[in-house]
C-alpha cells in the first residue's frame, strides 16, 4: 500500500500530540508533594513550672549557689524514627528520552516514491543457486593466481630481457656506424691530401719545366777553369758558388779545407735539409756556418741543370773567401 500526504501529515501531527502531553506530565510531576502522618509517641506530655529566684529566701539562694556542678551524661543516641509509611500513590511520571538521530521521525518526503518492479527472478535464481566456495576450493584459487602471477612475473622479466638485448644491439650498430663514417671520413680526407699532394708536384714540374725551356736558350753558368767540362762538373761549381755568397767562413776554418754536405732539394731549387757527412775538417762551428749558408742560398741553380739535378745530392764544399 501506497503512503499518502495526508498519511504522512496525520503521523506528524499524532506524533507532536504526543511530545506535548508528555512535556505536560513532565512539569505536574515537578510540582508533586508527599505528605507524611505526624509521629505519635505514647506517655503523658511534660510538665514544668517557673519560679522566680528572687522570691527565694536568702538561705534557698546559698545553697543554690553552692550546689555541686552537675556530671555531664552522654546525650542519649536518638532511637531512629520508624519509617512513615507511604501512602500507595501512582509513580510519578518519568521523562521520556529524547530521540536519538536513530529514533528520530523520518522526514516527510517531497515527492512520492517511485514503483519499484520486482527483480529478475532468473537472475536472483542465478545468484541464490550459485554454490558457496569452500576452503579447499579458496585455496586452489589462491594457489592458481599465485601460479598466475609467477607466470606473469617470468613473462615481464624476459620481456625486459629481449628489450635490453635489442638496445644493446641498436647502441652497439649505432657505434658500427658511427665507427664506420668516420673511417669513411679519415679515407676522404686521405684521399684529398693525397689529390693535394699530386697537384703540387704537377704544379712544381710545370713550373720546372717552364723554367726550363725558358732557359733552354741560354748557356750554362761557365765553369771553374776545371779540367770536367761536363754539366756535372759545372753544376757542382755553381753550388759551390751559391753557397760561398752566402758563407762567412769562421776563423777557426782553414782555406782549402773540405767538408761533405748532404742536401735534399725540390725540383726549382728549394732546400728542404743540408747536413754535414764525414769526412769533414771543420769544427763544430764551421759545420753549423755551413749549413746556414746552404738555406740562406735557396733556390739552388737549377735552370739548365735539370739532366743532372737530383732530390738528394752530395756536394764536396771546399772552404775559400769569396
Amino acid at each position: 500500500m501506497r503512503e499518502t500526504r495526508a498519511d504522512t501529515r496525520q503521523a506528524v501531527l499524532q506524533a507532536i500530540g504526543l511530545h506535548i502531553v508528555l512535556f505536560a506530565l513532565m512539569f505536574a510531576g515537578l510540582f508533586w508533594t508527599h505528605t507524611s502522618r505526624p509521629i505519635s509517641a505514647a506517655g503523658s506530655p511534660v510538665e514544668a513550672t517557673l519560679i522566680d529566684a528572687n522570691a527565694l529566701s536568702p538561705a534557698m539562694r546559698e545553697t543554690l549557689r553552692e550546689r555541686p556542678e552537675p556530671v555531664e551524661e552522654p546525650e542519649p543516641q536518638p532511637e531512629p524514627l520508624p519509617e512513615p509509611v507511604e501512602e500507595e500513590t501512582a509513580p510519578p511520571p518519568q521523562p521520556v528520552p529524547e530521540p536519538v538521530p536513530e529514533d528520530a521521525p523520518t522526514p516527510p518526503q517531497e515527492q512520492a516514491q517511485e514503483f519499484l518492479p520486482e527483480p529478475d527472478s532468473v537472475e536472483q535464481d542465478e545468484v541464490v543457486d550459485a554454490p558457496t566456495p569452500t576452503p579447499s576450493d579458496e585455496e586452489k584459487l589462491q594457489e592458481e593466481k599465485r601460479r598466475q602471477a609467477q607466470v606473469d612475473l617470468t613473462e615481464k622479466k624476459k620481456q625486459e630481457e629481449a628489450e635490453r638485448k635489442r638496445r644493446l644491439a641498436a647502441e652497439a650498430e649505432a657505434r658500427k656506424e658511427k665507427l664506420a663514417e668516420i673511417r669513411r671520413k679519415k679515407a676522404a680526407a686521405a684521399r684529398e691530401a693525397k689529390l693535394a699532394e699530386q697537384k703540387l708536384k704537377q704544379i712544381a714540374d710545370a713550373r720546372a719545366a717552364q723554367a726550363s725551356d725558358s732557359a733552354s736558350s741560354t748557356n750554362p753558368p761557365p765553369g771553374n777553369n776545371g779540367v770536367d767540362a761536363g754539366l756535372q762538373a759545372r753544376y757542382a761549381a755553381a753550388l759551390q758558388e751559391a753557397i760561398l755568397a752566402k758563407w762567412t767562413r769562421p776563423e777557426t776554418v782553414p782555406l782549402g779545407a773540405k767538408c761533405r754536405l748532404v742536401i735534399r732539394q725540390l725540383p726549382g731549387g728549394e732546400v728542404m735539409s743540408a747536413e754535414v757527412s764525414s769526412p769533414c775538417a771543420y769544427d763544430e762551428m764551421g759545420k753549423r756556418s755551413i749549413e746556414a749558408a746552404v738555406l740562406k742560398a735557396q733556390p739552388l741553380p737549377y735552370a739548365g741543370f735539370e739532366q743532372v739535378f737530383a732530390r738528394t745530392l752530395t756536394l764536396n764544399f771546399e772552404a775559400r773567401d769569396r
